[in-house]
């Protein structure tokens, strides 16, 4: 069996972050999801788990608590997702306004064959969007 991995995030609404996946265009793995969480398929072997804030908690030991996105003012972690052209960057953005997320970095070309953003989604967790042409890379 490949290796998977899973992206396991708190959530403080289920629901919203379901539209907010669905709208991004991931698929919903039901196997995986109940009242306590949904299994988002981004790709064959990556997975989001998003999971309510109190069963999140079930997975930590002694006095560890679910990070609160934004809270602090400090991040936790930055998933990062490629896409296969810079189009595809844009209309991942503007899917996941749609779905409820928000901007959190603009899209932006930091270099020639680079082009990048990040989203939001409803409880603060950061996704990436790149896309980058080897080609075009310097050296």
């Amino acid at each position: 069996m490949s290796r998977m991995i899973f992206v396991n995030l708190p959530t403080n609404d289920l629901a919203a972050a379901d539209a907010f996946y669905a709208a991004l265009g991931f698929t919903k793995n039901e196997q995986f999801s109940d009242e306590n969480a949904s299994s988002w398929v981004i790709a064959e072997n990556i997975s989001a788990m998003i999971l309510k804030r109190e069963y999140f908690s079930t997975f930590l030991p002694g006095e560890d608590a679910p990070h609160v996105p934004g809270a602090s003012g400090n991040r936790e972690v930055l998933n990062a997702l490629s896409c296969d052209t810079a189009e595809e960057v844009d209309a991942f953005v503007e899917r996941a306004v749609t779905g409820g997320g928000s901007v959190y970095r603009p899209a932006d070309e930091p270099f020639p064959g680079m082009r990048q953003a990040a989203v939001a989604d409803p409880d603060g967790h950061v996704w990436e969007v790149a896309w980058m042409d080897p080609s075009a890379m310097p050296g």
